[in-house]
């Protein structure tokens, strides 16, 4: 949900010749972004002994951002942030500025306690990050309080725009979504909670201007049903993988071609979940799997995660093979460029 057309919006008062803020331009870009394609968060690529392969993280991203995503998440949830050292963070943050190279804007991920996390924000202001998605904290439950003051901690120490991320022990409530709308540099939320009543109150409760995406582990399966709450937007972790399945649903949805929604769906993105929740953790390791089975230089997934097992990895490649299908495209052939995107309505 993104309310466009008010005074209150930051890119509308730089428009008219009010006071600019600073994060207007970068707002600007998200909010366009999310109209015109997926939300990408590519995956980080390591060597088989654990060690980071830069190269191979720069051939992957290089080829999400030739698909036009509307913007890029590198060194989130999916990209393994929590097992990235501070250096290695620094490595992959910048070398998705440099790969962009302003094509789309750039969202590093952030973690942990506020203290740590403004290290890992300081590290993505020097690398040229555009913005920073604030991951849940670190274990503890926390009051809403607590929820607030971390965001005002982390943005009192940075200039990038903050996006909030509530999943798991963040669960903001409307009272928290209003205050946390009026701290300098906090500009959206992405939700990965997928309770719409909360989410409806949230989205009530918000500013005009303030950016939502649908942050589920696989956002395809309630995009529609997100969209009904005033949140269109959404990420994709198939787009990691399979640009073609994420860019052919993408068109669907904002089409309004249901058909062609459901198709995928059964055919694809149901069994797909089903595949991802015989395991713990493989929300991210069957999309590094995946991206391998397509030849992409990702390497294994780093512990506590685990590759899948032969057996998942045999329905994985199968599954595969018809999700390509479904989209005309043979499992070995080339990536289909996702770029006669629908500009009306934000999606991702």
């Amino acid at each position: 949900m993104m309310r466009v057309g008010s005074d209150t919006d930051p890119a509308n008062r730089a428009a008219t010749g009010q006071a600019a803020d600073p994060c207007a331009d970068t707002v600007r870009r998200l909010r366009h972004g999310m109209a015109d394609g997926v939300l990408s968060f590519p995956l980080t690529s390591f060597r088989a002994d654990g060690s980071l392969d830069l190269e191979g993280f720069r051939a992957h991203l290089d080829a999400q951002v030739a698909t036009a995503p509307g913007a890029v998440f590198p060194a989130c949830g999916t990209g393994e942030f929590f097992s990235l050292d501070e250096d290695e963070y620094r490595q992959v943050v910048t070398a998705a500025v440099e790969v962009t190279a302003g094509r789309v804007p750039v969202v590093a991920g952030i973690g942990y306690g506020w203290a740590q996390a403004v290290r890992f924000a300081r590290i993505a202001e020097e690398a040229g990050a555009d913005a920073l998605l604030v991951l849940p904290h670190y274990l503890v439950a926390a009051p809403q309080e607590g929820l607030v003051r971390q965001l005002e901690e982390i943005a009192a120490r940075t200039r990038l725009p903050l996006i909030a991320y509530q999943r798991g022990q963040v669960a903001l409530t409307a009272a928290s979504l209003r205050r946390i709308a009026r701290i300098p540099r906090v500009v959206g939320l992405k939700d990965g909670h997928s309770d719409l009543d909360r989410l409806q109150r949230l989205t009530l409760a918000a500013p005009e201007g303030f950016l939502f995406f649908n942050g589920a582990a696989t956002a395809e399966i309630q995009a529609r049903a997100y969209a009904t709450v005033g949140v269109p937007a959404y990420s994709s972790a198939v787009h990691a993988f399979a640009p073609e399945i994420a860019g052919a649903f993408f068109d669907a949805l904002r089409g309004g071609d249901d058909a062609a929604v459901d198709r995928l769906l059964r055919g694809f993105y149901v069994p797909f979940v089903d595949l991802r929740d015989r395991r713990p953790g493989y929300a991210v390791s069957l999309v590094k799997a995946a991206a391998r089975l397509r030849g992409r230089p990702v390497g294994p997934v780093r512990a506590p995660l685990t590759d899948p097992s032969p057996a998942d990895l045999a329905d994985l490649e199968k599954l595969l093979a018809d999700g390509l299908g479904l989209v005309g495209t043979p499992a070995g052939g080339p990536t289909r460029p996702v770029s006669a995107v629908p500009t009306a309505g934000a999606a991702l």
